[in-house]
């Protein structure tokens, strides 16, 4: 099944001063949301780097919201080293899947050697 990435975001997230790629990526659906995943990726390019996206030579470090988890994405960014998400879900199996119903803003931030997901704080 073909894949989309609808949205991406760079920056350095563990402190090396080489920037990681978040990809929010999902299978194509006919119709509905479908689960996305979202993907630290290292090794990856993309336009913040001054080039065209790709992920030759990337590698998955790090699963911060897996497909399994029946969520979709919408806003994506990184600022200061931390991923800031709107995860979007459903409070019950009868909600259609073209509408989620959960909004919610999270953060992820690199301590201890993972990253730890909170709510989103103001910055």
């Amino acid at each position: 099944m073909p894949t989309a990435v609808p949205r991406t975001a760079s920056g350095d997230l563990d402190g090396d001063g080489r920037p990681e790629t978040v990809a929010a990526a999902h299978c194509r659906a006919g119709s509905g949301t479908p689960p996305y995943g979202l993907y630290v990726l290292t090794g990856a390019r993309s336009d913040a780097d001054g080039g065209a996206d790709t992920t030759k030579g990337a590698r998955v470090v790090a699963t911060l919201v897996d497909p399994a988890d029946a969520l979709s994405i919408g806003d994506l960014a990184i600022r200061d080293g931390v991923v800031t998400a709107t995860v979007l879900g459903y409070t019950s199996p009868d909600v259609p899947r073209c509408c989620p119903d959960t909004h919610e803003t999270v953060e992820w931030r690199w301590t201890g050697g993972r990253f730890l997901r909170t709510p989103a704080t103001d910055r």
